[in-house]
């Protein structure tokens, strides 16, 4: 048993030691033809109006105008959080995936 482990950790080692170029790729890289700058229309409605609103002077309105207000920017808001195509991992995928990468190297 002793000898099985030591010759596992020995692998282990060496192979992190030594770089393996199998992974190496003589391709040239493709440049991404996307502007990340883009933004759909909608979305730039949205960001407008959030603007005109921030522009406005809400001095003189009622206290149920700006309650509106309120609202339409909390929902607009929360439609373009989440029309965001972000990929969100929990803390406990993290961990896994650490404890993952651990293991594997």
């Amino acid at each position: 048993m002793k000898k099985t482990t030591l010759y596992l950790m020995m692998m282990v080692l060496s192979l992190s030691f030594f770089p393996s170029t199998t992974f190496a790729s003589e391709k040239n890289p493709t440049t991404v033809a996307n502007n990340p700058t883009e933004m759909p229309a909608e979305i730039k409605v949205m960001l407008n109006r959030l603007n005109e609103i921030k522009a406005m002077d809400r001095s003189s309105m009622s206290r149920i105008e700006k309650k509106a207000l309120r609202k339409e920017v909390r929902a607009i808001n929360t439609s373009l959080r989440s029309s965001g195509n972000g990929v969100y991992l929990s803390v406990g995928a993290i961990i896994i995936i650490i404890l993952l990468l651990i293991l594997i190297l």
